[in-house]
Parts: C-alpha cells; sequence; structure tokens
C-alpha cells in the first residue's frame, strides 16, 4: 500500500504514523521485492516536515477510531484511514509523523499492529506492542502472503474494483476503432463466439498478439455544449492471434484468432485494439492542486443511475489538469422549493448539497473515469463535481 501525504497538517501526523509502522516492518523483511520507486514531490515532503512529530487534533479523528487495528490481507489504505480520521483521503499527510524512521512512506504491510497514542489533546499512530523485540523492531516469522501488489503491500485503493476496468474503459481520442482489425468470420460460421472459440481476423495487426474485442463506440459528448470529447469504445473480451495471415495472395488468408475471455460474445465485425501494459502499482489519493469543477458524462455499462463502487466518465481530462489518484467531491443540485411562510409562496432555489466522493483512476486527453468512493444517492450523467 502506498501512503504519501498533501494537505492539512492535521491529519498529516495521523496517517505518519501509519508510514512509521510500514517502514518497521519493511526493514525486517528480506523476502521483499526492491521498493517501487512511487515519487515524493518537495510539497510532499515539505508537508511532512511541518507535521513530523506534531500528531493530530482529537477532533480529527473518526468518531469510532478504535485503539489499535492489526493490517489485514484485503485492507486498503483507504479502509484504514477510515477507521482513524475523519477525512480518509488526506491519509499521506500522515508520513510526517515519524519522518527520520520513515524512509519509504509508499509501504505499509498485513500482519502490522498500528497503535493510536492520545496525549494534550493530540494522537498519532505507532507500531504495536505486540511482536516487538526490546529494541523496538518488528520480530517477524516466515509466512505466505498473497497480497495485490508484488511487493506484498497492501494497495491504497480497492484495486479489485478497478483492476478489470484499466483494460476494460478505453476512450478514444478519434473513432481510429473504424479503421482497426477486425472479425471477417468465425468457426463453422457461428453468430456469436464464445470464450475459447476461433475467429478469423483481417486489418494490419502491427506485430502484436493479445488483443482487446470492441463493438461499436459510442460518442461521449460534453453534457453542457454537446461537443465530442472522445468515443468509448464497448468491451467485448480478448483475443490472442496465433496464426499469422496472408493478404498478398489471392484469395487473401486472414489471421487465425482465439478468443481468451469474454464480457460479452464476440461477433462479426467487432474490432481490436491491442491490449496495453496493465499498471496495478499502488493509486494514490490525492486532491487536485487547483479548482477544478465538471460534469459527470456517462455511467459505465448500461445502468440509469450509480452508486458506490460503480463506474462514471467526467468529462475533464489530462488537458484540464486530472491526473489518477485524483479525489473529488460529488454535488446534489438544490431542489426547487417555495417559500410558504412569507405569504407570499416565493419560489426559491435550496442550495447544492455535497453527498459523495470520486477516485480518478484512468485519465485520458478529454475524458476520465473514476470510481464511486462514497455516495448519498443515485448518481446520474450530469451531476457535478469539484475539488473536495
Amino acid at each position: 500500500m502506498s501512503p504519501r501525504r498533501r494537505h492539512g497538517t492535521s491529519i498529516a501526523s495521523a496517517v505518519a504514523a501509519l508510514g512509521t509502522a510500514a517502514w518497521g516492518l519493511v526493514a525486517s523483511a528480506p523476502v521483499l521485492a526492491a521498493e517501487p520507486n512511487f515519487p515524493i514531490t518537495p510539497q510532499m515532503r515539505s508537508t511532512a516536515q511541518q507535521v513530523a512529530q506534531a500528531g493530530v487534533p482529537l477532533s480529527e479523528l473518526a468518531p469510532n477510531a478504535p485503539d489499535s487495528h492489526t493490517v489485514q490481507r484485503g485492507d486498503t489504505l483507504w479502509d484504514i484511514s477510515k477507521l482513524f480520521l475523519t477525512s480518509p483521503w488526506r491519509w499521506p499527510e500522515l508520513w510526517g509523523m515519524n519522518l527520520d524512521q520513515i524512509r519509504n512512506p509508499h509501504l505499509i504491510y498485513p500482519g502490522q499492529v498500528l497503535t493510536l497514542v492520545k496525549s494534550d489533546g493530540r494522537a498519532t499512530l505507532r507500531i504495536g506492542d505486540a511482536g516487538l523485540g526490546p529494541d523496538g523492531t518488528v520480530k517477524l516469522s516466515p509466512r505466505v502472503r498473497t497480497d495485490l501488489l508484488d511487493n506484498g503491500a497492501i494497495a491504497s485503493v480497492p484495486l479489485h474494483l478497478i483492476g478489470p476496468f484499466l483494460n476494460e474503459a478505453v476512450v478514444f481520442n478519434t473513432n481510429e476503432l473504424a479503421s482497426a482489425p477486425r472479425i471477417v468470420a468465425t468457426q463453422e460460421g457461428r453468430v456469436m463466439v464464445s470464450r475459447g472459440e476461433t475467429a478469423y481476423v483481417r486489418g494490419d495487426l502491427r506485430g502484436a498478439r493479445d488483443f482487446r474485442l470492441f463493438r461499436e463506440p459510442r460518442e461521449l459528448r460534453d453534457p453542457v455544449t454537446r461537443e465530442v470529447l472522445g468515443y468509448e469504445g464497448r468491451y467485448v473480451g480478448t483475443a490472442v492471434n496465433e496464426k499469422a495471415g496472408d493478404e498478398n495472395v489471392s484469395p487473401v488468408v486472414p489471421s487465425t484468432f482465439r478468443v481468451s475471455s469474454t464480457r460479452l460474445e464476440a461477433n462479426v465485425g467487432d474490432r481490436l485494439s491491442p491490449v496495453p501494459q496493465q499498471d496495478l502499482t499502488a493509486f494514490v489519493p490525492h486532491a487536485p492542486s487547483k479548482p477544478m469543477e465538471g460534469l459527470i458524462v456517462s455511467l459505465y455499462g448500461d445502468a440509469l443511475s450509480a452508486g458506490q463502487n460503480q463506474i462514471v466518465a467526467l468529462n475533464r481530462g489530462a488537458v484540464d489538469g486530472v491526473e489518477r489518484g485524483h479525489v473529488l467531491a460529488l454535488w446534489r443540485s438544490g431542489v426547487f422549493a417555495v417559500d410558504r411562510t412569507d405569504g407570499k409562496r416565493t419560489a426559491m432555489r435550496l442550495p447544492d448539497e455535497r453527498h459523495g466522493l470520486l477516485f480518478v483512476f484512468r485519465v485520458f486527453e478529454r475524458v476520465s473515469y473514476a470510481l464511486i468512493l462514497s455516495v448519498n444517492e443515485p448518481v446520474k450523467p450530469g451531476d457535478r463535481f469539484t475539488q473536495p
């Protein structure tokens, strides 16, 4: 799992302790792979230095914050932060807790015991007494680790929710699928092709072997301007090139593909796009560095509304400063009402209300995909988001 820091000196202390616990374990664990090279910006280091040793005001703790928590397989940094803090997405600031000991604030591992220490109106998190040696080091025993990240660390957010969409949720800047390789025939003339079956493909494969299958793309339009922001491919599945074809003979010989996975059954006419290298390194939740506002373009899939742990597309992308890991606030538009107390029945529009959080995990040029982390009411296209 990967901690960092940013925003607010208060919460920085609390999560800094998380980092301390992480480093105490990492230093004694020879079985771990090399540490990942996650960036630590000067701003992050400056924030950590400001909050070092300060702790978190008790008012910033979650109402039911436990006295201690043992990190479990399946935990995320977000989950742990929610246990201790009122604003879980600000967990990176915790690094400042024990800056001297936390060489790499990006690592936290199952089995660590985090203990909440309260003193003089402030709180910190430290390594619990369980498993500590006389010199304060963590005693480790051999065990099998089956964690999401290759280095054994737990993730900062639930990767099992967004992992599949790292390849499936794709926005093309132009309708490039129209000229992409396509399925031209199926084994034994079948109407649909399932997993393990054969399909025949024509088009420029450019030496790739593994491909994603897409149905006809749909336009993603800005809810206000109606401008086309990109083309979302409807994900069908994956296929593997098993035998090259020959376009230089007559009649031509298409390439032979095996369908390796399906979300939908593949059809003649479905288009192919190479599978990019999947990036499952830890995501780092953080707020945008400047004010940001936009609208939800669409809900991923065919639903009319979305709730927690579902995916939405946003009308802001890399050109607008959106980054992977951004946490954004969801807003519910104020409803119209009538003042029945003034004798005039004056028309009113109630204020907008914040009612959820988004986590951006995929960014394209003008569109981004986000996971709904929490929400009070169903989310619909056209709903507004801002910086938290």
